[in-house]
């Protein structure tokens, strides 16, 4: 099992044609995606050769589902063309959309994630590395190669933590790996990860990370506490930041002592989740958990 994607995903990619959509279509193709077309306005009609193997572009979403049968897309395009791109995603009634853009306007995210609320469209991001289950789909920029299949359900809001974490715990492999974006407003949330893990029979413990900025992990701890039972184990990345500076992300800035690590910290361990002060040590943590749950078994 794993959550949102499987080896059966059949797989869009939207600006397939460009330099980025070229370079990570083709690497997602290695790790054994389902790619089944490209999309970009205009070019209906063309093709493009990876490993000798032409995929078919489409000018349009809905030509290119209707073609294909696809059930997920990633996007891969400019900030200013990317609300129409998933827009046209939902108006095809795509059933996951991994937005990997970054700089997109809030205004214009707020407005894809309405319409996508209102629909039956699933979307991953803004600014994300997307998401993979290790030797079934990679749909986004994870590389592939820094791990493989298990039983570790990650969710991160960092792309680069979200890799380190992967190597880190590469001996013992992943279910699925989730980068949810880092923006202020994204599509999937930390609350909607964490219960698609909860449900999924084959994860067996949540690896967590956030950062300093917002409420996100606080609502996070809450729900852990009222409804996760498998082990959790998280990293909140941040503790050195200064208040009132923006550290990377544009949703990671801190006022006062709202949004701050420590804060996160604390509200992660008193709903029970046990919280690294670094990667390396918070995947110490991960590996005793799941010694502990074989020792129990």
């Amino acid at each position: 099992m794993s959550i949102f994607i499987n080896a059966s995903s059949r797989v869009l990619v939207q600006g397939m044609t460009g330099k980025e959509g070229r370079k990570h279509t083709q690497r997602m193709i290695m790790s054994g995606t389902r790619i089944v077309g490209g999309v970009t306005p205009g070019k209906s009609g063309e093709s493009v050769l990876f490993e000798e193997d032409p995929v078919p572009v489409f000018g349009s979403m809905v030509e290119a589902v209707a073609a294909t049968n696809a059930d997920v897309s990633v996007v891969f395009v400019p900030p200013k063309f990317a609300k129409a791109a998933v827009l046209e995603a939902i108006e095809a009634e795509i059933a996951l959309c991994v937005v990997i853009t970054e700089g997109i306007p809030v205004h214009d995210s707020i407005e894809f994630l309405a319409a996508a609320k209102d629909s039956g469209t699933r979307v991953i991001g803004p600014n994300c590395p997307g998401l993979i289950s290790p030797g079934k789909s990679n749909v986004g920029i994870i590389p592939a190669h820094i791990s493989g299949p298990g039983r570790i359900g990650l969710v991160s809001k960092s792309g680069t933590l979200t890799y380190q974490m992967m190597y880190e715990l590469r001996d013992h492999g992943f279910s699925t790996a989730v980068g949810i974006g880092g923006d202020p407003v994204v599509g999937t949330t930390h609350i909607d990860v964490l219960q698609a893990f909860q449900d999924d029979p084959e994860t067996d413990i949540i690896v967590m990370i956030g950062e300093i900025g917002g409420d996100a992990e606080e609502r996070a701890a809450e729900y852990i506490a009222a409804n996760i039972t498998k082990p959790v184990v998280g990293y909140v990345a941040g503790f050195t930041a200064p208040p009132g500076k923006t550290m990377g992300h544009a949703g990671a800035i801190i006022t006062g002592s709202a949004g701050t690590a420590a804060a996160k910290k604390e509200a992660l361990e008193a709903a029970g989740v046990l919280v690294g002060e670094t990667p390396s040590l918070t995947a110490q943590l991960a590996r005793d958990a799941i010694a502990r749950l074989r020792g129990s078994r």
